[in-house]
């Protein structure tokens, strides 16, 4: 019987199949970065497009070649575009 932290599996998940489990999901950050991004168009956009970007590069995995998601590469062209609006926006 198994109770008060007595489970019968010692990890929840098996790392073969779900990966190391640290770190934040690429789905996630990709999400992340590009409701920034969105976001960014309406406020704060000097600060959300800087991090749409970030998150955007990171959830592609730090690299221009292979596969790419595209909810990432949305991200990070918004955060991209967001950022510059602001910065003209800021100074003209």
């Amino acid at each position: 019987m198994t109770g008060f932290g007595n489970g019968t599996r010692r990890t929840p998940r098996s790392p073969g199949r779900m990966g190391p489990g640290t770190g934040p999901d690429r789905a996630t950050l990709g999400i992340i970065g590009l409701v920034c991004a969105i976001a960014g168009f309406f406020t704060l956009g000097i600060l959300l497009g800087p991090i749409a970007m970030i998150c955007g590069w990171l959830a592609m995995g730090r690299k221009w070649t292979g596969s790419r998601r595209a909810m990432a590469l949305v991200a990070l062209i918004l955060g991209t575009i967001d950022t510059v609006a602001a910065i003209l926006w800021t100074f003209f």
